[in-house]
């Protein structure tokens, strides 16, 4: 097949006009097009009085070698790349040891699928319930200000992406196609089908949990094993031939020991304790830049007209987004992150006495605010002296957030005119803030370091220039947030085990080698490629001597 791109369109065009513009760029008769598809379709905004739609399309015609031969040199048309994925290994028929998958958030959900896939039976451990149990247990601290440290946004089946807005689109380079591969599995768990074609698919809270649920039907079909409530408190390691260490088995918080050669560490990134666990261990483990700030909601109508003009409401381009960066005076980064069209503000604080705000949507995005995350970067240099120091720094701020709520998991707000003036609100203006259990108006310059609240005061301003009300005097500041990404990272060589110990495979965000669903079901994919070829090799060398 041949692949069209930059196949430009209004965004009201009727159906048969891409079959019209196919034949004009081919420069070919209706008969000569035997079929086409959509692989992409994009929204190009930069003119909003005239918003147009790119497509990409992969075509078929009747003879496709002159035709590729009669148009070279075109640089928008090309041959259809081949996305299909092929297993590198399968399970020999008996397997010595079954690989252990930690976590079940979006990489580790990844990993244990094609493990399964591939016939290694994989063992999956979680810390929290079942996704369904685990929504009622979140709803607990959202309605009733009661957290279980076990379950929560962080913590149980599916991982933190469960409650999110369900971005499937990444910035990371894919040659392999393997964003491809995730997004089928994905439409085979129950996705909606747009995913695979849309420039940013996402598909909401509510779906992922369905979601999820079928993919662990399906590992479990497959002969993996994925058991909740189990947190690993250790990992048990002794020196191999070559004096190295190597796993031998995880340790449960109960006492039960699971022999393993092959772990896959998806723990996410707020398992502190499992951090400090793998650091006692030895494990190589090294601080890492992140972000923190605050939450950021606006009504969604503004974001639309800001973004969509006289097109906003149009049923194609839905709840806008948006994406913005500023550069400060201090030598800061301030920039959006996780924003969520039409949706709502969360509680995601997995430990007693801290406050943690994240954003989620459903698939309908209808909701009436628009928010995001407005952060700022930071670096090792800011929380020096300990490869674990940004967890404490995170929680630092956390806890001076529970206690500028007041102390039961009420989040501290501020209207931008006060936060911008400097004075603390008293009231909520036009735009009423959507965390829950409840905000409580404050001064949230004590909430950030000092150097933060400067580069977030200048950023909001210049946003303005962008989405014209961005700073307006009512949108309403919540904090903090502080997960972001991971504090640390776990050093990983090139077949993807810790540098240090044999047979750890660390992945994901939570290891410090994704941000955001797909890449880290990307990741997962990838390790559990590593795991499976380990495992397959070993059986070879092993039968081969007997």
């Amino acid at each position: 097949m041949l692949r069209l791109t930059e196949v430009r369109l209004p965004l009201d065009h009727a159906e048969g006009e891409i079959q019209a513009a196919i034949l004009r760029r081919l420069d070919v008769g209706a008969d000569e097009l035997l079929r086409y598809a959509v692989a992409r379709r994009a929204v190009d905004a930069r003119k909003r009085s005239s918003i147009v739609l790119n497509y990409t399309l992969d075509v078929e015609v009747r003879d496709e070698a002159a035709m590729q031969a009669c148009l070279e040199g075109d640089r928008r048309i090309g041959p259809t790349p081949d996305t299909t994925y092929r297993f590198v290994a399968q399970a020999p028929g008996t397997l010595a040891s079954r690989p252990v998958v930690i976590g079940t958030g979006p990489c580790g959900l990844f990993a244990g699928l094609l493990l399964a896939q591939m016939g290694f039976r994989p063992i999956m451990l979680e810390r929290g319930k079942i996704v369904r149990e685990r929504t009622q247990d979140t709803w607990g601290l959202w309605r009733r200000s009661v957290l279980d440290p076990e379950s929560n946004v962080q913590f149980g089946e599916g991982g933190a992406g469960t409650f999110s807005d369900g971005k499937l689109y990444s910035q990371i380079k894919d040659p392999r196609h393997l964003g491809r591969k995730v997004l089928a599995e994905f439409v085979a768990a129950g996705a909606p089908p747009e995913i695979l074609y849309v420039s940013k698919p996402h598909i909401g809270t509510f779906r992922l949990v369905a979601m999820v649920e079928n993919m662990r039907t399906s590992i479990e079909a497959l002969g993996g094993e994925i058991r909740f409530r189990c947190r690993v408190a250790d990992i048990e390691t002794e020196k191999d031939a070559g004096g190295h260490a190597q796993v031998r088995s995880v340790v449960l918080a109960g006492g039960e020991r699971i022999a393993a050669d092959h772990v896959v560490l998806a723990v996410g990134h707020s398992a502190r304790d499992t951090f400090r666990m793998l650091y006692d261990r030895g494990v190589r483990i090294e601080a890492k830049p992140f972000s923190i700030g605050f939450r950021i909601e606006h009504p969604q109508s503004l974001i639309d007209r800001a973004r969509w003009g006289k097109h906003a409401g149009h049923p194609l381009l839905g709840a806008a987004d948006y994406k913005l960066v500023h550069h400060c005076g201090n030598g800061r980064s301030v920039y959006s992150f996780c924003m969520c069209p039409g949706g709502t503000v969360v509680a995601a604080t997995s430990e007693a006495g801290c406050v943690v705000t994240n954003g989620m949507s459903q698939y309908s995005r209808n909701e009436r605010n628009a928010n995001s995350g407005i952060v700022v970067g930071i670096t090792p240099v800011d929380y020096p002296g300990h490869p674990l120091a940004g967890i404490a720094f995170q929680r630092q701020w956390e806890e001076r957030a529970f206690v500028a709520g007041g102390g039961d998991y009420f989040a501290p707000a501020q209207r931008v005119g006060d936060f911008l003036a400097g004075r603390a609100s008293s009231a909520v203006g036009t735009v009423a803030p959507s965390y829950t259990p409840g905000v409580r108006m404050t001064d949230l310059s004590a909430c950030l370091p000092e150097y933060a609240v400067a580069a977030i005061r200048e950023a909001l301003p210049a946003f303005d220039t962008q989405i014209e009300g961005y700073a307006m005097d009512d949108a309403m500041l919540t904090g903090v947030e502080t997960r972001t990404s991971s504090p640390l990272r776990i050093r990983r060589g090139a077949d993807y085990q810790s540098v240090n110990v044999r047979g750890l495979y660390p992945a994901g965000e939570g290891a410090g080698y994704a941000g955001g669903i797909l890449s880290a079901a990307i990741d997962g994919i990838e390790v559990a490629e590593a795991v499976a070829s380990s495992m397959a090799e070993s059986w070879k060398k092993s039968a081969s001597r007997n």
